[in-house]
């Protein structure tokens, strides 16, 4: 704890020894005919865990949910329908291939898209839905696999911040047509930057793999580009570090869930919060924990944040809805798919991310559980 005297960060990796070794042999041995091990051994590991048969190392998460849309044929004057209250970056891409985005609202409980929402959003040119696995928590899987299948449209799963998280039996990333991951340095599995590209479909599997190198089918050793691609691709660096890190996965899970238990009972006599959901056939792995004060505290997400600070303590506030934001300013909107009171609109002005990284030690929970109990009461 004495290193955190000052400030407590609001996330941190949990690295040990394998990774250090293992970039340090990927310094020195992946190259020439090897220049590509670990990134297959990560790949490999990273499928089998989750469940599907193909993964793609990748630098971010953002390429993945690009490649999804540029792999399925999406572009102008088609749209796709999406959370109004997430990160950019899984909204992003859409604007990328040229589509429109139509921003849908989140469930109460759960912070994920509300399939109601989606089903209202749906017109002529809707041709994919993203569901984002935010904070951990699932979105409701099989509502949004009749409705893509009824209607016939790609089902993208942004499981950037949901790795090992689990719905109906399965894991998270493996309930789309194609399920992407982040390994940004904050997240439950890093490697600094990087992401993950995961599907069971081949066809969709033969075309990332071109569009992610140029637009070079698998194997050319020509440079006889067939189209214009992109270039999306991990280092043998940040694959070895991750290797190392989904060998270490359920260490990994089990830490975050002891975290957020360790918060539960820190928290569990302050009446009027909200805290992650966990529904009946669901695990959450808990990537940062999130609490929503009651509109009676009269507190907003800022001020809330405001009052950590003071007390030394780093937070994150719980994403803004893209609609309101600058950067959507002037593009088509879909307020007029979501209720006349959106559950995300009093989600994102509330909530917060409590410091939630490997650091986090019983004192350090019960530090900021006392400092959240400070601050309401003020």
């Amino acid at each position: 704890m004495s290193q955190f005297q000052d400030v407590i960060p609001v996330a941190g990796p949990w690295v040990t020894e394998r990774e250090v070794e293992y970039v340090a042999d990927a310094a020195r041995n992946a190259w020439f005919s090897n220049h590509y091990e670990y990134n297959r051994r990560f790949e490999e590991a990273f499928a089998a865990y989750v469940g599907v048969k193909h993964a793609v190392s990748l630098p971010h998460c953002t390429a993945a949910i690009h490649l999804s849309l540029a792999a399925a044929g999406i572009g102008p004057g088609d749209e796709v329908i999406v959370p109004d209250v997430t990160w950019i970056a899984s909204v992003a891409p859409v604007i990328y291939v040229g589509a429109t985005p139509i921003f849908s609202d989140i469930k109460k409980d759960t912070w994920c898209i509300d399939p109601k929402s989606v089903e209202a959003a749906i017109t002529p040119r809707t041709k994919a839905i993203i569901g984002v696995d935010l904070y951990g928590s699932m979105a409701d899987w099989a509502e949004l696999r009749r409705i893509a299948e009824r209607h016939g449209l790609m089902l993208i799963e942004d499981a950037a911040e949901a790795l090992g998280s689990e719905y109906g039996g399965k894991k998270a990333g493996a309930l789309g047509d194609t399920g992407v991951f982040s390994f940004h340095g904050s997240k439950t599995l890093t490697t600094g930057e990087g992401g993950m590209f995961v599907t069971n479909d081949d066809h969709l599997h033969k075309r990332v793999m071109t569009l992610r190198d140029h637009g070079r089918p698998p194997g050319d050793k020509l440079f006889l580009n067939t189209e214009v691609g992109f270039k999306y691709k991990m280092s043998a660096l940040q694959a070895a570090f991750g290797l190392a890190q989904i060998e270490r996965v359920e260490e990994l899970i089990t830490r975050k869930r002891q975290i957020f238990s360790w918060y539960r009972e820190a928290l569990g006599d302050i009446g009027g919060i909200t805290l992650n959901a966990e529904p009946q056939g669901t695990l959450n792995s808990y990537w940062m924990v999130t609490v929503i004060p009651d509109a009676s505290f009269g507190m907003d997400k800022f001020a809330l944040m405001e009052g950590f600070r003071e007390r030394k303590i780093d937070t994150r506030p719980f994403f803004s809805p893209l609609s309101s934001l600058p950067a959507f300013a002037d593009r088509p909107g879909s307020s007029a798919y979501m209720p006349a009171q959106p559950a995300g609109e009093f989600i994102a002005k509330s909530g917060v991310n409590l410091p939630s990284g490997y650091h986090m030690t019983p004192d350090l929970v019960r530090r900021v559980a006392d400092a959240l109990k400070q601050i309401l009461k003020a």
